[in-house]
This record gives structure tokens, C-alpha cells and sequence, in this order.
């Protein structure tokens, strides 16, 4: 058996040998930075109405339920989040509302919903780092979430979740106090999702665009392992390999990326959503 700090080595030199192959490529790709905070912020607020428009697209949306937040990048203690009860395939930029820490909207004219302040308040001040969360009742990862279980590296998507995620293991299925989301958050940690018992899924990203990547990649991960179980035993990638394959898919910068086509397709087809 490999010494630990043999293995920690090898797997360090092998996620940056594979990091390193695709530099040249991420380096052309990458978004030139904002000239400004109101540019910022007018970029922000797109991308968070493109990705109610993707999830919505991809059977994701369910009657009122679900939310997506974005920190503003002047006022750093407020969100920016979708208005209770419009459905994700309606919402333009100019619809999304902004609340301050205690939860009063200071900007726009929609109404507020108490689990989602409830929950992205909480990670927001706990996680300095998070831009974006979201969180959607999806089929596939609500039933997930029935299991008690994380999900198994069955494949290289599946990777990217691989010691990244937390299950969190509680009844209170419907937050609307501050103390119940700061007991979510606390369990997220520094992950990069969460898995919510009889509840459905959570991811969170430096950008919008890698917090609802996540959340749709994660959906298709927990459909993918009910399918794959439904046949059998899936072969697991081992834990070597699979913190490999997770060092560059996992990465915040591929998270961003991954969402570029759907974001093109968006605007595209939708291009009231930039409204």
C-alpha cells in the first residue's frame, strides 16, 4: 500500500498535469471582467434571468417552488432573487427583486418568499465566497433526497459532486426561519452542493452561471444513478481517480463554463429575458 502523503502527491501532480492541459483553451474562453459595478451587476442580474429560463426549459420548474439568488456586487449584504409565484419561464432581468439582510425588499416590486430569504440569506452570510445559490423541487433530486444517501462517482459528471457534497439530515422540510437556515448552511460547509432530506437539492458557485450549472448537472446525477441501479450495481470510478476527474470538471471555472451554451441559447431564443 502507497504511503498517504505519497498518494496525496500523486494526486495533487496528476490533477495539475490535467488542469494544465486544458489552460490554453479556459484562458481564450474566459469572460473579460466587468468595466464597472453597475456593468457588474447588469450581468449578474441576465444571467440569473437566463438561468430561470434554462431550468425552466429543461422540466426543472414546479408551480412556486424554487429560487436562485445572487449577491450584488456593490451592496454585498443584498440578494437578488426571483419574486414569489412568477414562473421561472417568464422572468427578465427587470423582474427580479433585491432584499437587504432582515429580508425587506430595497429594490424592485415583486413579493418576497420567506424560505427562500430564509435559506440564501444564510448561506450568503456564511459563505463570503458564494455569489449564486439554487435551489429547485426537480423530480429526480427530490426523490434522491428521499434516500438518505449521497450520490456515488458512477461516472465523470457524477465526479464533480465526489466529497463535495453533504447530505443534510433534517425534518423540518419547510424553512421558514433564520435559525433553520443557518443550521443549512452551517451543514454545507465549504461544499459546493447538498443534498436536503425529503426535500430536493442545493448548489452554490462564484458566478450564477456555475450555481444553476451545478444544480442541473447534480439533477442529471441523481437520474443517472436511479437508472443505472435500476439495472444493477454500477461500477464506482475509485477515490483516486475520481478527485482527478473532479479537479478540473468540478472546478469553478468549468462550472461557469458549462453554462455558456445554455446561456447562448437562452438569449437567443428568449432574448426578452435581457429585458
Amino acid at each position: 500500500m502507497k504511503p498517504l502523503d505519497d498518494v496525496i502527491s500523486n494526486q495533487s501532480h496528476t490533477a495539475e498535469t490535467k488542469s494544465q492541459a486544458y489552460a490554453g483553451s479556459f484562458a481564450k474562453l474566459a469572460p473579460p471582467p466587468a468595466a464597472s459595478l453597475a456593468e457588474e451587476r447588469r450581468n449578474r442580474k441576465q444571467r440569473l434571468a437566463a438561468g430561470f429560463r434554462a431550468l425552466s426549459a429543461l422540466g426543472l420548474a414546479e408551480g412556486i417552488a424554487g429560487h436562485i439568488t445572487m449577491r450584488d456586487p456593490e451592496f454585498l449584504d443584498t440578494l437578488w432573487v426571483n419574486p414569489f409565484g412568477m414562473h421561472f419561464g417568464h422572468i427578465r432581468s427587470s423582474d427580479l427583486i433585491r432584499v437587504d439582510e432582515s429580508g425587506v425588499v430595497v429594490e424592485g416590486d415583486g413579493v418576497l418568499n420567506v424560505s427562500a430569504y430564509a435559506i440564501h440569506s444564510a448561506i450568503h452570510q456564511a459563505r463570503p465566497d458564494v455569489i449564486a445559490a439554487a435551489h429547485a423541487h426537480s423530480i429526480y433530486g427530490k426523490s434522491w433526497s428521499s434516500l438518505g444517501r449521497l450520490l456515488d462517482p458512477i461516472s465523470q459528471d457524477a465526479c464533480v459532486f465526489f466529497e463535495d457534497h453533504v447530505f443534510f439530515d433534517d425534518t423540518r422540510v419547510l424553512v421558514t426561519e433564520k435559525s433553520e437556515g443557518a443550521a443549512l448552511a452551517a451543514s454545507l460547509g465549504s461544499h459546493k452542493a447538498m443534498i436536503l432530506r425529503n426535500h430536493g437539492l442545493l448548489t452554490v458557485g462564484h458566478s450564477v452561471d456555475e450555481a444553476v450549472w451545478w444544480f442541473i448537472a447534480m439533477e442529471r446525477c441523481c437520474q443517472s444513478q436511479f437508472l443505472a441501479e435500476s439495472a444493477g450495481t454500477p461500477l464506482l470510478v475509485d477515490p483516486e481517480n475520481a478527485r482527478t476527474a473532479r479537479a478540473v470538471p468540478g472546478s469553478h471555472f468549468v462550472g461557469w463554463l458549462q453554462f455558456q451554451p445554455l446561456w447562448n441559447r437562452m438569449i437567443r431564443e428568449q432574448p426578452d429575458l435581457l429585458e
